[in-house]
């Protein structure tokens, strides 16, 4: 199908912006509470019954094609020359982003009013990945309990990750093994060339931060006011990399795999062994498409966003995180080497072991670099103190567990040999102990579902209402 070319009335003419988006304050602070995710099947049969219910405001149109065989359809809302693509499940255990669709695309298609203060094409994808999505399904109906979390955690490699596999060719990096997924929001964005690009994403813990593609009028105060709003913490730990470019507190510039690779480059360090394939801002910029984030966590602590001065000196936290971190290299390298010769199923969990867990020691050697660094050489915030100790336990927590899900599916499957059997008991005992040191920690808490489907919610739309009020670049 081609760049769709109905009359642009994607303008904000006849409306206040500011009031537009305290209305859509005022609508993300109406949620119903949540408390669990909904499976992959169950949310593209609401997003079926809707467009079956209103066929003159919502139209689903298949976009590709999964590589379990799922078909990926968009959902198109709006009319316009002025395209805003909305996609979750980018990560697959990050499904925040499933409630976020089908709030977005019911009161586009119920409220005309929300429409016309946000008119343009809106494509809205449920689930990019609904493979990746269904090896999470085990703990959706539970997400509170971060042991449970953990035990049925699975992110894919991340050459197998929808965000993370666009073509590069950037000095020594080259990838051109895109998925079928990623395949398609390819093929979405160049029919549509979008002015925004909207990947449903989600962390753990710590509070609301946020990628933006470039500094828009008025958005920052917009995406500062939104948590305030629904009684959520900003995000004040330990930023995802170092080399993130700060907008304003919370706000980073989007990240782009060519800007990691200088970065890693200038620091001495090989950036092949951590960037791989290109991401969806990376890929978008050719239309000149503004990227936007919203990272929710599920759980906080008083530690993670208290910015007073810990009496630490940070270069030391950064030591402490570094020989964690290769500790837990050290300890899943040991188990998946003694388990490689005797494993016979190529599972999503082993491959996404085996491609995690080396960079368990590269990420090591890295942070013992950074903290030999004289701008290492400082006091650190209670803040950073936590997320960087709780940055290894969510590492030993999530990869310890893949590795543990590899070797148990062939234990499952009645086809482990008892040396196999022996080197899954071996790892689970260090999970479990890594299980019962995260539990130990006191004052953690969840957060409700949804005053974060809200933020996303409300910060996607604002986001969107000030890009299409800004006149013509």
């Amino acid at each position: 199908m081609s760049r769709m070319t109905t009359p642009n009335n994607a303008t904000i003419a006849g409306t206040d912006v500011d009031s537009s988006i305290n209305d859509i304050i005022t609508r993300a602070g109406t949620m119903a509470p949540l408390h669990t995710f909904p499976g992959v099947d169950e949310l593209l049969a609401t997003f079926d019954a809707m467009a079956e219910a209103n066929p003159d405001s919502i139209t689903r149109r298949r976009i590709g094609t999964s590589r379990d065989g799922d078909a990926i359809h968009e959902y198109v809302i709006g009319a316009g020359t002025k395209h805003i693509l909305v996609y979750a499940g980018v990560h697959p255990n990050e499904p925040i982003g499933f409630h976020t669709v089908q709030r977005l695309a019911e009161d586009l298609v119920k409220e005309p009013e929300l429409l016309r203060s946000v008119e343009a094409v809106w494509h809205i994808i449920p689930c990019i990945d609904p493979d990746g999505a269904r090896l999470n399904e085990g703990w959706f109906a539970n997400p509170s309990d971060r042991a449970h979390y953990a035990r049925n955690f699975y992110r894919p490699a991340p050459t197998e990750q929808v965000e993370w596999s666009f073509p590069l060719a950037y000095k020594d990096a080259y990838f051109d093994r895109s998925m079928p997924e990623t395949q398609a929001l390819m093929r979405l964005i160049d029919e549509t060339h979008p002015i925004l690009l909207v990947g449903l994403h989600n962390a753990e813990l710590g509070g609301v931060y946020y990628y933006l593609g470039r500094d828009i009028i008025g958005a920052v105060d917009d995406l500062h006011a939104i948590p305030t709003a629904l009684g959520l913490p900003l995000d004040v730990g330990e930023p995802e990399s170092a080399d993130l470019h700060v907008i304003a507190p919370a706000v980073f510039l989007a990240p782009l795999a060519t800007d990691h690779y200088d970065y890693l480059e200038s620091l001495g360090i090989d950036p092949v062994a951590e960037v791989s394939g290109g991401g969806s801002a990376d890929y978008a910029r050719r239309y000149g498409s503004v990227t936007f984030i919203a990272e929710l966590p599920y759980w906080s602590h008083p530690d993670a966003v208290d910015t007073r001065p810990s009496g630490v000196n940070y270069k030391d936290v950064l030591s402490q995180k570094a020989e964690g971190l290769l500790e837990l290299g050290a300890v899943l390298e040991d188990a998946l080497a003694a388990a490689l010769p005797h494993l016979q199923m190529n599972t999503p969990f082993l491959r996404a072991s085996r491609a995690f867990v080396p960079m368990m020691a590269v990420l090591g050697t890295n942070e013992k670099q950074r903290s030999e660094h004289p701008d290492s050489d400082r006091e650190a915030t209670i803040a950073e103190v936590f997320t960087n100790n709780d940055f290894v336990r969510c590492f030993r927590l999530r990869f310890g567990g893949m590795l543990v899900r590899a070797i148990n599916a062939e234990v499952h499957a009645g086809i482990a040999p008892t040396e196999l059997r022996h080197i899954g008991s071996a790892l689970n005992a260090n999970y479990t102990a890594w299980i019962a040191e995260s539990d130990a920690v006191e004052g953690l808490a969840v957060l409700p579902i949804e005053r974060l489907v809200g933020v996303q919610y409300a910060s996607t739309l604002a986001v969107a209402a000030r890009l299409l009020a800004e006149p013509a670049r």
